[in-house]
């Protein structure tokens, strides 16, 4: 029969239409930063004592965007939103974050933005700090997954399901959750690189890993230039073929464990996590040298982020003393619904297409990286994807424009919202929702239910002025409790959150 020559036939034309377009296309690679702070990239803070001139060179090469914000205060909700272009509060996980033994949190239906290169003919990579779920085979069946310091029984030589293969990934190094976070083991293309052969625990302040099972080829101190290297690799390897290549880096630093190598041992005249950050530059630094030498660093969009805002680990006090703050102007920290929670450094550099040395003050999210690349490989996005992803593309090449978006949600460990829209926020909750003070309990008798600042003129969020305009925050939070309802904030048919609604907690008289 002619028929299934034919369809080979026209497969075959496609597959060779589709690698002919990739070709056009340039590369991308994302660096994720773990629990960076704004004020720790010298670029956006001139009175920083922690100077970075590897992140400095890329913003003076490329964008620098200053009201850049994650989709939450903490990381397994951040990384969703990054590879869904959805927030991470219409998924199951209503508050805090994943376990290192916690099953996959996105669904395997779901489109990703791996899986829209991979259509788009590109080769796809992982390297780094998952902490999105995958599935272990255990030896015996367990309730609960989701605790942070969980030892439990894994067959560690079955492979991983549900893990970043299977969200869109052809190439995967990396390990389950954080640095402090069990079990210690790397996992490549879906395997053990080795078996665990020891428990091991650090209980120093900074240093600190909790206590679990830790593979032969596992040492903290040296995880984040190991990741490095297998990140250079990548870009090396990958370079010499023909096809376009996306490689999503997830660094594990500066996240505690704080262990900068001896080269950064007191280098930044800080402390140890000022050390930490340099070498965390230092990493970024080594990826544009490896896309330069390879020649294609011109035609490659590198972007440059973190999760959410510093953690407190850093010891804020020691940095005061030496005229450092992580959050910069900004109050919080992660985990917070204020600005030092989820106000991030976010930087694009392309020197192909994109003017160097431009500020951008457009609101964008990381939920619009997806968006973004659709817009990019001429991509066209399902109704029942990146619900709430903007792409911010014409405000990189400096088109002239309204607005990205329309309004950004906030979100903080607790679960707790906020909606921003232009100058105003609108806090649904009286304290910070993380960890800084004003915290839940007792702190919280007495304050006003809400929170309402004007961010052009109290960036700090320093002045409540809820009771001084009721009615701006009645607005928003009737906005926010429909956008919640609608599954989506983007224009399209709505969509179905998943798990149990939530829009009710945000609002007491809507209907």
């Amino acid at each position: 029969m002619i028929y299934p020559k034919l369809l080979s036939f026209i497969a075959f034309i496609l597959i060779g239409l589709t690698v002919a377009l990739a070709q056009n296309h340039p590369n991308i690679v994302y660096i994720l930063a773990d629990d960076m702070g704004i004020g720790d990239a010298s670029c956006y803070n001139p009175e920083s004592k922690i100077i970075t001139p590897n992140i400095d060179r890329l913003a003076a090469r490329g964008v620098q965007f200053t009201d850049a914000h994650t989709s939450s205060a903490v990381c397994t909700p951040t990384r969703y939103g990054i590879l869904t272009g959805r927030y991470n509060w219409r998924s199951t996980l209503k508050s805090g974050v994943l376990g290192g033994y916690s099953k996959a949190l996105i669904d395997s239906t779901r489109l990703t933005v791996g899986k829209l290169l991979q259509e788009k003919g590109y080769h796809t990579a992982f390297v780094g700090k998952w902490h999105l779920g995958w599935d272990w085979t255990f030896k015996q069946p367990y309730e609960k997954l989701n605790s942070l310091d969980n030892n439990l029984e894994v067959d560690y030589t079955q492979p991983i399901k549900n893990g970043p293969m299977e969200a869109g990934f052809s190439y995967s190094f990396g390990f389950s959750s954080s640095l402090d976070i069990p079990p210690y083991v790397y996992v490549e293309n879906n395997r053990v690189t080795a078996v665990p052969d020891r428990m091991t625990v650090n209980v120093d302040e900074k240093a600190f890993w909790r206590n679990g099972p830790t593979g032969s080829d596992f040492d903290h101190t040296q995880a984040l230039p190991h990741l490095a290297d297998k990140a250079v690799s990548y870009i090396h390897e990958q370079s010499d073929l023909k096809t376009p290549f996306f490689l999503y880096f997830a660094l594990p630093a500066p996240h505690t464990p704080i262990l900068p190598i001896t080269e950064f041992m007191g280098k930044s005249n800080t402390n140890m996590y000022g050390d930490f950050m340099l070498q965390v530059d230092d990493v970024v630094g080594q990826v544009t040298r490896a896309l330069e030498e390879k020649g294609i660093l011109d035609n490659t969009i590198l972007i440059f982020t973190s999760d959410n805002g510093c953690s407190p680990r850093a010891s804020f006090p020691e940095l005061k003393k030496v005229g450092h703050n992580p959050s910069y102007i900004y109050r919080g920290h992660k985990a917070d619904i204020y600005e030092g929670g989820h106000r991030v450094p976010f930087i694009v550099h392309w020197p192909e297409e994109v003017s160097e040395g431009r500020t951008s003050d457009e609101i964008i999210c990381t939920t619009d990286l997806m968006a973004t690349v659709a817009d990019l490989v001429e991509y066209n996005l399902p109704p029942n994807a990146a619900e709430d992803s903007f792409s911010f593309f014409n405000a990189l090449k400096g088109n002239n424009i309204n607005q990205v978006r329309p309004q950004v949600v906030h979100h903080s460990i607790e679960g707790r919202f906020a909606i921003r829209k232009g100058d105003w926020k609108l806090i649904l909750w009286p304290g910070s929702g993380g960890w800084s003070e004003p915290m839940s309990g007792d702190a919280l008798v007495g304050l006003p239910e809400m929170q309402l600042y004007n961010m052009s003129t109290d960036p700090g969020e320093t002045e409540n002025l809820i009771d001084a305009h009721p009615d701006q925050g009645s607005a928003l939070q009737i906005e926010l409790a429909q956008l919640i309802k609608n599954g989506r904030s983007t224009p399209g048919p709505p969509q179905k959150n998943d798990g149990p609604e939530i829009w009710s907690q945000v609002i007491w008289a809507y209907e």
